[in-house]
């Protein structure tokens, strides 16, 4: 017992030792209870507001949701499931139950530890490494940026690469334990980009193992290896089985499945179905690259360049208020929150790994990072590009290509400790490999010399294309000296950054210099690179992440404020209404959600039918509101509203708000919305999507359903033998006298809407409601089908009489993929106890192997 508690003691002290570093990073927002409130984490609280109070009412979790782009599945917003309970508390365990932010920072810590002791690094060097990983830039910036599924992805992914090489190294059932584990995690942290984009580690990994199993003919432990490591990924991703499922069947219907639109420009589509300049809208610049070295090298982030201390005292005071409109950043891509910055002696040590490590794991090392920036460029390389975007599986399905530098912050710091445990197991290699050491450092503190030196030679003009397409407008005379100006500014934040990184890294060579002449021990050594490596990423995370941007938490907490306009809104008491929020950037908020229904919403993967009904027609009819209601003077009756934003009356948007001055907002009835459904007497069928999107701009939605043939069957009269594919349009019904129909919604669940009918001829009832598979219809407590009309909405055929509809929306997929995660818990338990059981047998054969003393 003692001797166990003296193994894994150090251990111990390294896991308080992080949860310290975690603590005092944060401090003392977390100490004071202050929160970070950003757009992506604050966007939430809107769109979830209807799902909290289902949840509240009922005890049950909605998979459908009405306050945000006229509906959408919850699938991607609040993946509930019941099997995922124990998972959590598995999950909250392995954070030890720290609060929010520091366990951010932690898991990072410990899971990067985990790795590099499952490499058979000891526990300080193991700290070490995963303080450089922990610090990387990009790590911290999504914490500010409120990105936290990508960070439990991003802190999941080394223990579970762990497991994998605990498997390769021969402990089978810990490794499959491992990869159970973090796998079930992994998948759990919803952001199959990141995991996506770590296949590429994994398979780099993999390969090098395999090299090593057939130069030593280890042909049967490979394989064994790797069905550990594929068992362990099967129990990991069947205990996600439900979330898993269901975001691949709304992956489908979203912005990440493919069109049936035929674009104009179809070379620009992928075969996803996202375009490729949507893709690489964010495409890290090729020269950009250089911030893995020099956090500066393109300015920073995206905030207002008069905030740089540094620069500001080379600005010329006339052009200050021009400096507080443009940004720190001067790079290619719209914006960023920060740069990708590795650490620059950490740079150095990767650099030097390539010359010291040996085997095929520095390889793998090496081409992952390599493929990873030039994956970064995108548009900027778009021959690599295409190719992924074109032949790679999946590839094409993801945007922001310029986060995929996440595969090469796990590799350089990766192969820079591997290239310092070299130098530990063997000091004498320092006297051997000296020479290597000082390329090294040329080939790294040499280019931030020269940078330092010659900023303006060695990257031409500070001024981003954007900026310049900007100020195109000004005269000559007076462009060409505030460009100077910038550029001296710019200059200045550059050399700055560069003197930094190059004195960063010739500290820390003067340490392995040290150690190699004896005049310092391995120890203070490491524990000399440790502090030069948590100071330069700690002062640099600080400029992206620090106490000033923590409010007190009541701002988050405390109930959002109704407005008058919301209050004057919400006085009518009939279900079903939307509005359309003018005063906001509609399709980038959701406050609007917490209270009313919005037509407008803010989500990453919101459907791609209604994005693609936003860029045809609903953008087009907002801009045709301002001047109708100007026009008549706020009374909407006055002006044709079924031909200005038919659209938005077939999505029931009852009111429109709009901005007055001094931030305030005033409601404005819409008489021409349709209502929560309607009965049409017409059909008119389309032969595609093309057609379908074009054919609602014109035709009278009141009166006609725009439908593609293939629903043609679920809106047939019962009694009807008659092909409808004769013709474009076919008449529902061909009454003697005028239909006389009423449809009220009676209630209104999220997933279960209500209401009462009375038709005198039948027909077919459109809803303004987002159609999507897996919606029942009932009429009198019969099921009949469910249509898709005029693009995004729902239909059913309808006989003439009073009757009950109800639509429903509660899959049975959940039932049975629920059932499949419990099985797969089994599994683990399984496998967790057959691993402590094995290493329970093995120790005891080795106490019963040593000698009687």
């Amino acid at each position: 017992m003692v001797k166990t508690l003296r193994k894994w003691l150090p251990d111990a002290i390294v896991v308080v030792a992080f949860v310290a570093i975690s603590f005092a990073y944060f401090f003392p927002a977390d100490i004071e209870g202050r929160i970070l409130y950003r757009h992506d984490s604050s966007a939430g609280r809107g769109s979830g507001q209807e799902l909290s109070e289902y949840y509240q009412r009922t005890g049950e979790t909605t998979r459908w949701t009405g306050s945000l782009f006229s509906g959408m599945p919850t699938y991607q917003m609040a993946p509930a499931y019941k099997s995922l309970k124990v998972l959590d508390q598995v999950r909250d365990a392995y954070h030890l139950w720290l609060p929010d932010y520091v366990w951010y920072l932690f898991a990072y810590l410990l899971g990067f530890y985990i790795l590099l002791r499952a490499f058979d690094f000891k526990q300080m060097l193991a700290a070490l490494g995963s303080l450089i990983w922990a610090f990387s830039t990009y790590f911290i910036i999504i914490i500010a940026a409120g990105h936290y599924w990508k960070v439990m992805a991003l802190a999941y992914l080394p223990p579970m690469i762990a497991g994998m090489v605990v498997a390769y190294r021969g402990h089978y059932l810990r490794g499959l334990a491992l990869v159970a584990i973090f796998t079930a995690l992994e998948v759990q942290a919803n952001h199959v980009q990141m995991t996506y984009y770590y296949l590429m580690v994994i398979l780099a990994i993999i390969v090098a193992f395999l090299v090593d199993a057939i130069r030593e003919k280890r042909y049967a432990h490979f394989l064994k290896a790797t069905a550990m490591c594929l068992a362990g990924a099967f129990i990991g991703v069947l205990i996600n089985i439900s979330n898993l499922y269901h975001t691949w069947e709304y992956s489908k219907e979203s912005m990440r499945g493919k069109s049936e639109l035929v674009k104009a420009d179809a070379a620009n589509q992928t075969s996803s179905g996202l375009d490729r300049d949507y893709i690489t809208q964010w495409s890290y610049g090729v020269g950009e690259t250089w911030t893995l070295l020099v956090p500066n090298a393109k300015g920073g982030a995206s905030v207002p360049l008069s905030q740089n201390t540094i620069g500001m005292k080379h600005a010329d005071n006339n052009y200050r208020p021009i400096y507080q409109q443009l940004g720190q950043y001067w790079g290619s891509q719209p914006g960023t929150s920060g740069p990708v910055y590795v650490g620059a002696f950490v740079v150095m040590l990767f650099i030097f790994g390539l010359f010291i490590v040996k085997g095929p794991m520095k390889w793998a090392l090496l081409v992952a990072p390599l493929l990873s920036i030039m994956l970064s460029w995108g548009k900027n390389f778009m021959g690599l590009t295409n190719l992924f975007l074109d032949h790679v599986p999946m590839y094409a399905k993801f945007r922001t290509v310029a986060s995929i530098l996440v595969v090469a912050e796990f590799c350089i710091p990766l192969l820079a400790m591997m290239a310092l445990k070299t130098i530990m197991d063997d000091p004498q290699l320092l006297k051997r490999k000296l020479k290597y050491l000082y390329l090294s450092l040329a080939l790294t503190a040499g280019p931030c010399l020269l940078f330092a030196l010659m900023p303006r030679l060695c990257f031409g003009n500070l001024v981003s294309p954007s900026e310049m397409a900007a100020l195109a407008g000004w005269p000559p005379e007076h462009l060409a000296p505030l460009l100077n100006n910038l550029n001296e500014v710019r200059r200045a934040i550059l050399s700055a950054d560069c003197w930094r990184s190059l004195w960063i890294i010739l500290l820390g060579t003067l340490i392995l210099l040290l150690m190699r002449a004896g005049k310092l021990k391995k120890t203070y050594a490491i524990l000399g690179i440790a502090a030069l490596c948590l100071i330069d990423l700690w002062a640099i995370n600080k400029r992206y992440l620090n106490d000033g941007m923590f409010v007190d938490k009541q701002v988050k907490t405390q109930p959002v404020r109704q407005t008058a306009t919301e209050q004057a809104i919400l006085q009518d008491k009939q279900p079903g209404y939307r509005v359309l929020n003018l005063a906001t950037n509609t399709f980038n908020e959701n406050e609007t959600s917490y209270y009313l229904k919005s037509i407008g919403g803010y989500h990453p993967a919101k459907l791609r039918r209604y994005q693609e009904l936003i860029d045809a027609h609903i953008a087009p009819e907002m801009q045709r509101i301002m001047p109708a209601i100007t026009e008549s003077q706020a009374n909407l009756m006055a002006v044709n509203g079924d031909s200005l934003f038919p659209i938005l009356n077939m999505l029931n948007a009852k009111y429109f708000i709009l901005p007055l001055q001094g931030g305030q907002t005033v409601p404005i009835q819409n008489p021409y919305a349709m209502g929560p459904a309607w009965v049409v007497d017409k059909v008119e069928y389309v032969d595609n999507a093309n057609e379908e999107i074009e054919a609602i701009g014109r035709a009278d939605l009141r009166t006609t359903a725009i439908v593609d043939r293939r629903w043609a069957d679920a809106l047939a009269p019962a009694a009807s033998h008659d092909s409808p594919m004769d013709g474009l349009t076919r008449l529902c019904l061909r009454p003697s006298a005028p239909a006389e129909n009423h449809v009220e919604m009676t209630s209104y669940e999220p997933n279960r809407l209500t209401y009462d009918v009375n038709t005198s001829n039948g027909g077919v009832i459109v809803f303004s409601e987002v159609f999507y598979p897996g919606w029942k219809a009932t009429i009198d407590g019969k099921e009949v089908p469910v249509a898709r009309a005029n693009y995004v909405l729902r239909a059913i055929r309808i006989e003439a009489g009073h009757h009950e509809v109800e639509l429903s929306f509660f899959p049975k997929t959940v039932d049975t993929t629920e059932t499949m995660a419990s099985v797969a818990y089994l599994l683990l338990l399984a496998a967790v106890g057959l691993a402590i059981w094995n290493e329970w047998r093995n120790r005891k054969k080795k106490i019963s192997e040593q000698p009687d003393k």
